[in-house]
């Protein structure tokens, strides 16, 4: 059985190879280790290995694993939808909220934060397949949305982030054949608002791509993804 060390490096290796075919620089590609359900000693494992950074779906398990130190030594992301009642918990306690999915969520951060006198970083949520079932801004929303958190003292807007319908990668999912079109429609959204330069902003990440894709996300431009069973193994049915 492989280790998380060993599937981190594995992870690595495929990054690399995808980032030279898009022809960026393999370190420019952040990886986020998304640990949901995992233990705080899996957690530690992959810090260890050098993910770039820690993403947690669920609040109360970054709370629990935060107070066993398990992040310890890497940046904490919070990737997972954010319920209203819970923006205190974590707002001010992670690097990154990646996944900010309305004009109300950004008010309600920018509330909390002002309290703790702190900016926090986001990426705005981006509903890039309009599906009912997900959260985020649909992609026509998404200037207005960014000019909204431009407006907030703060926040500090730093991209977006995306989480496509399910797609089977192919065997010619490469340059050559036809790419994924979520990711290269995100790509180009991104690029859009980053044009923009929006007071208040850094826009330098699209996050995008997860275990199954990643190397096609980045193939598309993501520069940060977010890679859960192939670092840490497939999850029980249990743990779903």
């Amino acid at each position: 059985m492989s280790s998380i060390g060993d599937n981190v490096r594995r992870v690595r290796e495929e990054i690399a190879e995808a980032a030279l075919r898009a022809g960026a620089a393999p370190e420019s590609i952040k990886l986020v280790a998304a640990s949901k359900t995992k233990d705080a000693e899996a957690v530690r494992e992959a810090v260890r290995a050098g993910v770039d950074a820690c993403g947690e779906n669920r609040v109360n398990e970054f709370l629990e694993k935060d107070a066993l130190g398990a992040y310890d030594g890497a940046p904490k992301h919070f990737i997972g939808r954010l319920q209203h009642n819970k923006v205190r918990q974590i707002t001010g306690r992670v690097d990154l909220i990646q996944s900010v999915d309305s004009a109300e969520l950004l008010q309600l951060i920018e509330k909390r934060a002002a309290l703790l006198d702190t900016v926090q970083p986001i990426l705005l949520q981006i509903n890039i397949g309009r599906e009912e079932t997900k959260g985020g801004f649909l992609p026509e929303a998404a200037d207005e949305a960014a000019a909204i958190a431009s407006s907030l003292p703060h926040l500090r807007l730093e991209g977006l982030m995306a989480i496509p319908p399910a797609w089977e990668q192919t065997a010619d999912a490469w340059p050559g054949a036809k790419k994924y079109p979520y990711f290269d429609e995100m790509f180009r959204l991104y690029i859009d608002i980053r044009a923009k330069k929006y007071h208040n902003t850094h826009i330098w990440c699209l996050s995008m791509g997860m275990s199954g894709d990643f190397a096609q996300a980045i193939v598309s431009g993501a520069n940060m993804v977010r890679v859960g069973s192939a670092i840490f193994g497939a999850r029980t049915a249990s743990q779903l």
